[in-house]
């Protein structure tokens, strides 16, 4: 038997979309999880993170940082890779992603008041103190997770590599 929020898998949606399916889920009685980033080299990291967040109740929602708010956070001049409705699509055709909500804020806070997760997922370098919203989320009686990372996976040292590779192409 399919499990009754199977049906909200593979979507796009607005922070009003999201409200609603927000409550459809919890009318469903599912556990919503949330988690955000820029997920613009997707790796295997990623991967790894995104379905052990997923495992930790029955939707995953992720807050995907918009073009503008990744510049802002100073990851680089060349940053984001990827644009943001790239970004996105390549999360929902991941198993372990249920939803993509964009946001252009520096911070998912706002989302996360507003769709009141009941688990929060960040990785683990972040002390719990330093998670945005996790005391909203733990104020309701909700879980904050710390994920492990997947050492050695991250974009920053993809880049890294392919600006030392020298069969990389580099413009004039």
């Amino acid at each position: 038997m399919a499990s009754p929020v199977e049906w909200f898998s593979g979507r796009w949606l607005s922070l009003e979309e999201a409200r609603d399916w927000r409550a459809d889920l919890r009318l469903l009685g599912g556990r919503l999880v949330f988690t955000n980033g820029v997920f613009d080299l997707l790796h295997a990291g990623h991967a790894r993170y995104l379905a052990q967040a997923r495992a930790q109740g029955d939707a995953l929602l992720v807050g995907l940082n918009s073009d503008a708010s990744v510049r802002r956070l100073g990851k680089g001049p060349e940053r984001p890779l990827m644009p943001e409705a790239d970004r996105a699509n390549l999360l929902l055709a991941l198993r372990a992603v249920d939803a993509v909500v964009l946001f252009d804020e520096e911070t998912p806070l706002t989302l996360i008041q507003a769709l009141e997760p009941d688990v929060l997922a960040k990785g683990a370098d972040y002390a719990l103190t330093e998670i945005v919203g996790a005391a909203d989320v733990l104020s309701r009686g909700g879980r904050v997770e710390r994920i492990p990372f997947l050492e050695g996976r991250s974009s920053t040292s993809l880049l890294e590599k392919l600006r030392r590779s020298p069969d990389v192409q580099r413009p004039e």
